[in-house]
């Protein structure tokens, strides 16, 4: 039997609230508050616990864990994900991939590390980051993987991932094995659904249970409203965080509302969630920065059918890559893109694939022998990449206007035929852009002629991110964002953000890794200045 961390630990006596069981509203009082538990809330959880800091963590979604996790996508999805795997961009043209659940979406993504590449850092540093450099940052991201046991994937690819290998080899490109972040991986393929035997080394079963054993506090089902009590006011009071108790949707009626003071807020709900309560609090924005270049590495699909099973349902999700298309192009050039593979699911597929009716059922009847190449756009490193902007609805729900424009489209085309040639190369008896317009081509002349005179335009072009990026961005100067480099707000001293909204562009790989290293240096930095060692 599989033992569970969580129920363990729950047994133990942790301090574990689930807000949709209170009753009446409540007042809590913490050193520092962390609102979200997934990258950068929980490496910030447990090194500020660690330090003998009172913590509390909140969480809007559920807590859940092995023992809960049944592979099933009818159950992962509505459980584990914001909107039940369904958040979309304000115009519906970019599906978004984000979890909702204790350890966020480190509880639910495939697994695959990467450090911030070096191309990135130095860009920052024109940018006026003068501390992200390879030098300052590679400790902090050799004791991430050291701690969450990161290493690259030892084991043989899946045929899925096999497939891109020996493509990419027969078109004359390289490509490397992927770090992963697991231990004891049974290889089963269903990392994206949360991990039944907890192998996945993710903030749920490490930084979380750590920072619980040293005495912080979950309150879990919680929405975080607004913090009050913040400005630049000398007579303001002392600063608050919101909590609104969520309830089931068969419950219509308000939940109990939770009051929490600290000493320091820690945002880290993701970048989309920090820069939406940062507005829902009317934060001071004093060159309207906030929500502002928010970045997704816009992600587009290639599906081959191959004369042989791949079951790309089966095995780790991703372990082979190539960053040939971001090597070969300036950072602020044309638009690069990676290539990865992807699983397919029978859900997440039959959602995202091109066509109706008989066509599409057509090609959920080959799934055994589809296999899917991903093509992620770097984003955010040129002029006319300015990313997306956070904005808030009417009931104070966030959604992310992200416009895909030209130059995005031109990066799509080129990687639309780089990765039908890499498929026929691999062997594919057809290949299908996932586009509406598109059709399943049978060589690769065929393709790439009809490739070239694709309409690329929103929602026909199928468009899909689980990279978000930006918003909170980082700056030496308050006018060009809104956290200085230690992760400190321009304008409001007892607030850090501490997770991706940090990032002033995208990072070009799997963010991840890059969240894990950046938040353990800022977190270690926080945790001195407030216990002033």
């Amino acid at each position: 039997m599989i033992n569970d961390p969580i129920r363990d630990g729950l047994a133990r006596g942790w301090q574990v609230v689930d807000a949709t069981t209170l009753d009446t509203s409540l007042g809590l009082d913490a050193d520092v508050c962390i609102v979200g538990t997934g990258a950068g809330g929980g490496v910030a959880a447990e090194i500020l616990a660690a330090a003998g800091l009172q913590v509390i963590l909140v969480e809007e979604g559920p807590l859940k864990s092995s023992s809960d996790f049944h592979m099933r996508e009818s159950e992962a999805y509505p459980q584990l994900y914001q909107e039940s795997a369904s958040r979309k961009t304000r115009d519906k043209a970019i599906n978004i991939l984000q979890g909702r659940c204790v350890g966020g979406s480190t509880t639910v993504n495939w697994t695959s590390s990467f450090r911030t590449p070096t191309s990135t850092l130095r860009h920052w540093q024109r940018l006026g980051l003068r501390e992200m450099t390879d030098e300052n940052l590679s400790p902090w991201f050799a004791s991430m993987e050291q701690r969450l046991s990161i290493a690259p994937w030892s084991v043989a690819p899946n045929e899925n991932n096999a497939l891109l290998a020996r493509g990419a080899a027969a078109i004359g490109i390289p490509v490397a094995a992927m770090a992963r972040n697991v231990s004891g991986c049974w290889n089963i393929g269903y990392c994206g659904m949360g991990c039944p035997t907890n192998a996945k080394r993710s903030m749920l079963v490490t930084t979380i249970p750590s920072a619980l054993d040293a005495g912080a506090t979950l309150l879990f089902n919680a929405r975080a409203a607004r913090l009050t009590g913040i400005g630049i006011s000398a007579n303001r009071p002392q600063p608050q965080l919101v909590v609104e108790a969520r309830r089931s949707t068969a419950d219509a009626s308000p939940g109990a509302t939770v009051r929490i003071r600290a000493r320091h807020f820690v945002l880290a709900a993701g970048a989309i969630g920090t820069p939406a309560l940062l507005l829902r609090s009317h934060a001071p924005d004093p060159y309207a920065v906030l929500g502002r270049r928010t970045f997704l590495h816009p992600t587009v699909i290639s599906a081959a059918t191959m004369r042989d099973p791949v079951n790309a349902f089966s095995g780790a999700p991703q372990s082979i890559y190539s960053d040939h298309f971001l090597e070969s192009v300036p950072v602020d050039g044309p638009i690069g893109y990676k290539l990865e593979a992807a699983p397919i699911h029978p859900v997440i597929i039959s959602t995202t694939m091109a066509g109706y009716g008989p066509q599409h059922a057509a090609r959920m009847r080959d799934l055994a022998r589809t296999q899917v190449v991903l093509a992620l756009l770097r984003d955010g490193f040129n002029p006319d990449s300015p990313g997306g902007r956070v904005l808030l609805r009417e009931d104070g729900s966030p959604v992310l206007d992200y416009p895909l424009n030209a130059f995005v489209f031109d990066g799509v085309r080129r990687a639309f035929q780089t990765m039908a040639e890499l498929q026929f190369a691999a062997g594919a008896k057809e290949v299908l852009p996932v586009h509406e317009d598109a059709a399943a081509y049978t060589s690769w002349p065929q393709a790439r002629e009809a490739i070239a005179a694709l309409d690329l335009r929103p929602l026909s072009t199928r468009v899909v991110s689980a990279h978000v990026m930006g918003g909170c961005a980082m700056s030496a100067e308050p006018r060009d964002g809104v956290v200085d480099q230690s992760g400190r707000h321009h304008q409001l001293h007892e607030i850090s953000v501490l997770d991706g909204s940090l990032f002033p562009t995208s990072i070009g790989a799997n963010p991840q890794l890059s969240i894990y290293g950046l938040v353990a240096k800022l977190a270690t930095r926080l945790s001195e200045e407030l216990t002033r060692r």
